[in-house]
């Protein structure tokens, strides 16, 4: 039985090379083709067959006339689905909604519209993303205002500030009214990309015109909190009191926060005892903000002696508190006593979560614990938590960097097979790792890797390229460079290419 190494190192070329993105036709345009078409696939089941049948399908007509088939009863909701399967492979979601696009009989929702809009705007195909807006109107499914959200989310996230501004101003030029509503999500969404002046200007100029109100001024707080500026947090709150605005607990809590993250720990502890004093009605949220400020310090005895106070105010701690300590305790003490929390919790009845089990995993990772790691990995199946990329982006990491990169390649062989789908972070790790050892055959893998990367609609950075292409050129393999340096002359046009 041959390793995973030895599957990718005999994996042909012209098997991975035959089905790259750049070769899918153009939205509304039919192959041309003069042999007779092949028929078509057996229609699958459920959303994980789909999935699987999409990423793996190298022939655009009979995948077409798959979906296609009159015994498919599709729903919005599989077909949400089938997305959301798909998202880390953005081209191949958006290949399969345009499929669906053409369906005699079906329309695509609301909802899976948003989809879409998303997928294109993570591949920065704005013009894509304005088509399927325009087309939404025309089926009169919206805009909606959860729409410019999401395109506003993107422009920000790719450091568009200012469009995503224009965006919010104009979305009344597309029929969806801005309401108090739509202002205070685009003034988070700045908030948490930490472009905090901007929306602080954006809040002065139309706060009168929206009627700000609490949930506002606590995006607002929460902006400067998470730059650190306390003090204008605290005017925040000052002027809230001032236009007759009673801040609620979340206010105090977002306060109590951004003191933990600037550092200023004895003004958050007193702060606290502020709100204790006060007889704030002090929650859960409370107690979690400040087992987890005192945890990141260092402090773990007061971390727990205030986790210990929590249960006995009657505050019951939730599966997030439960998160907050196992990290500081894997990140600031041992993972032993991580795993003592994580014990104590399942026996109280609560059921961990993916992020509860990915820390304890990476913390057993961490302290070189890999075969007990795989055996959480594996009982994370028992709790109906299956392991996300996360999950296996942490684990094979570490198993790359401790040498044992069979293994690393193991794992990814078993997400590639299952419903958890590598996205371009897993890649990157793989083909890093190919350099380590400085194997010839390491560069083969890696080159290969790369080629799959590319063929599931990531887009590898210009260093990706060059690293691999200098490996193989430093191993004897020019044949090999030339066909990568071919995907990459050709993968410098891929959005571009991928139209509506």
């Amino acid at each position: 039985m041959r390793s995973p190494m030895s599957t990718l190192q005999h994996k042909p070329l012209n098997h991975l090379h035959q089905h790259l993105p750049f070769h899918t036709p153009k939205f509304h345009s039919r192959p041309i083709t003069t042999a007779p078409p092949p028929p078509p696939l057996p229609p699958p089941t459920d959303p994980s067959s789909f999935a699987s049948l999409i990423l793996n399908s190298t022939n655009p007509h009979a995948l077409t006339q798959t979906l296609h088939s009159p015994t498919l009863q599709w729903t919005p909701q599989l077909v949400d689905q089938i997305i959301k399967r798909l998202w880390n492979h953005a081209l191949k979601a958006l290949h399969f909604f345009n499929i669906l696009s053409r369906h005699p009989t079906y329309t695509h929702s609301l909802s899976s519209f948003d989809h879409a809009v998303d997928l294109a705007a993570r591949l920065r195909d704005y013009k894509t993303v304005w088509t399927l807006v325009h087309r939404m109107k025309s089926l009169r499914l919206g805009p909606a205002p959860k729409t410019f959200a999401i395109i506003a989310e993107r422009y920000v996230s790719a450091g568009k500030a200012d469009r995503a501004v224009k965006i919010f101003l104009s979305m009344h030029e597309h029929g969806c009214r801005q309401s108090l509503n739509s202002f205070n999500t685009i003034l988070d969404l700045l908030c948490k990309e930490k472009k905090v002046e901007k929306a602080y200007n954006l809040f002065k100029v139309f706060r009168g015109k929206f009627k700000a109100d609490v949930v506002t001024y606590n995006v607002i707080a929460n902006g400067w909190c998470l730059i650190k500026r306390t003090n204008k947090a605290l005017e925040i709150l000052k002027e809230m009191v001032e236009r007759g605005i009673d801040p609620n607990l979340t206010t105090y809590n977002i306060i109590l926060k951004g003191y933990f993250r600037a550092g200023q720990i004895e003004e958050a502890w007193r702060f606290f005892l502020e709100m204790k004093k006060r007889k704030c009605e002090i929650d859960v949220v409370t107690y979690t903000t400040v087992v987890h400020g005192f945890g990141v310090v260092g402090e773990i005895n007061r971390a727990r002696n205030v986790f210990d106070e929590m249960v006995k105010e009657g505050v019951l701690p939730s599966v997030v508190t439960y998160n907050a300590l196992i990290q500081v305790l894997c990140k600031k003490d041992n993972v032993e006593n991580a795993i003592l929390v994580f014990e104590e919790m399942v026996r109280k009845g609560y059921v961990p979560n993916s992020i509860t089990y990915n820390l304890v995993i990476r913390g057993l990772c961490h302290a070189g614990e890999m075969e007990r790691a795989i055996g959480y990995m594996n009982r994370m199946k028992d709790d109906e938590c299956e392991p996300n990329v996360q999950t296996y982006n942490v684990v094979i990491r570490y198993f790359c960097d401790a040498g044992e990169i069979e293994k690393g390649l193991e794992l990814f062989e078993k997400m590639s097979s299952g419903d958890c789908l590598p996205n371009l972070d897993t890649y990157n790790i793989l083909i890093s790792a190919m350099f380590v050892r400085k194997k010839p055959d390491d560069l083969l893998v890696a080159g290969k890797l790369l080629i799959e990367m590319v063929d599931r609609g990531f887009m590898p950075r210009r260093f990706t390229f060059n690293r691999v292409l200098n490996g193989l050129l430093l191993t004897g393999n020019q044949g090999f460079a030339k066909e990568i340096l071919r995907l990459q002359s050709r993968c410098g046009r891929l959005t571009r290419q991928f139209k509506l």
